[in-house]
């Protein structure tokens, strides 16, 4: 994509589910059947076919199409790049920095599962796991470390502390941050190859012309709460029944996946797009929202995690700030016992308690 994007560069993607319409002029990410070995690609959309968009590297003479790259379904496209003022606003060295922390990332969750034996840590769902525990530790461990200095100063000092309403805002992101991520991580198209044959064989990838087979369609739930998944078919000659299927924590559920064969031998791709939420709303209530738009119900489950949770915690810590104070004499711990065991019956301390 040079020089619009220079090798290492970044961009921002936009995905595809709220990016809108995709338009002649946008730089979009798609999923390559033959250029670039069939891996992501950025290429500009440069025209449109009844059978698709038609793709192009802005350093390339021919489209992808001219290099046997078929018309690129909207469904193969997973982001568009941000474009303010008609431009791709490229980040230099951003995509090598992306790249270089993917692979310290994924070392890291490897080392952390052969430790706790799990795989519940490995990746992006694993990742948001992490970041949620290591936002209440880095609090946890900040509190710790404020109330065990050595050196205390006879005089009292106090410092602004943190806004309590802040800290709670700051836990709330990380929570719902990790319910996106678990809910859109495994969502998305899936892709099935398909062999139109004069003849059949054994499994669905090969398919008499014409003719129909069916396979079990297999979804696993690696979290402990139950997940809802909806199926929208992009193709015409795939389906899979039940369009929604209910997965239990730590299990798996079953639907039926059918592919049909045109009358033409050949090798056809279709598409059926997934859809998962987490089953926290009422199965109606998501299959309402779905309808109306797939993101909706992320939406709605986000709202119903992160402000209860937010909510709940200002009521318990209070509105003001978290404050490290520190003098000679006893801990923070120690004077909480003083007081305790210096409490008159009623409940409230003599006078002369402190």
């Amino acid at each position: 994509m040079q020089p619009t994007i220079d090798t290492g560069d970044g961009f921002v993607a936009v995905p595809s589910a709220v990016a809108g319409p995709v338009t002649e002029g946008d730089v979009v990410v798609f999923r390559a059947e033959e250029v670039n070995d069939g891996k992501l690609t950025t290429h500009r959309v440069v025209g449109e076919t009844e059978r698709g968009l038609l793709t192009k590297g802005d350093n390339s003479q021919f489209t992808d199409q001219a290099n046997d790259e078929p018309p690129v379904k909207r469904t193969q496209i997973v982001a568009v790049a941000w474009q303010p003022g008609g431009a791709v606003l490229a980040i230099p060295g951003a995509g090598l920095l992306v790249s270089g922390s993917q692979s310290v990332l994924t070392s890291i969750q490897r080392q952390i599962a052969a430790i706790l034996g799990t795989s519940s840590v490995l990746g992006i769902q694993g990742l948001a796991y992490l970041l949620v525990a290591l936002s209440f530790l880095a609090y946890a461990a900040d509190l710790v470390w404020r109330d065990g200095k050595k050196e205390r100063t006879r005089e009292t000092s106090r410092n602004p502390g943190t806004n309590a309403r802040l800290v709670m805002a700051v836990f709330a992101g990380a929570l719902v941050l990790a319910a996106t991520v678990t809910m859109v991580a495994p969502s998305g198209p899936r892709e099935f190859g398909v062999v139109s044959a004069e003849f059949d064989s054994s499994g669905i990838r090969v398919i008499e012309t014409g003719t129909t087979e069916s396979a079990t369609y297999t979804l696993s739930n690696g979290g402990t709460i139950p997940m809802v998944t909806y199926f929208e078919p992009t193709t015409d000659r795939i389906d899979v029944q039940p369009r929604e299927v209910v997965i239990p924590g730590q299990s798996a559920a079953n639907a039926t996946l059918t592919l049909s064969a045109p009358p033409e031998t050949g090798y056809y791709r279709q598409y059926v797009v997934e859809h998962r939420y987490l089953l926290l709303l009422p199965q109606s209530t998501i299959r309402s929202l779905y309808e109306v738009h797939p993101w909706l119900p992320i939406l709605a489950i986000d709202a119903l995690l992160g402000i209860p949770f937010y909510l709940t915690g200002v009521f318990l810590v209070g509105t003001g700030r978290f404050h490290s104070r520190s003098r000679d004499g006893p801990s923070r711990f120690e004077r909480l016992q003083s007081r305790l065991r210096y409490s008159e019956p009623d409940g409230r301390r003599p006078r002369n308690a402190d």
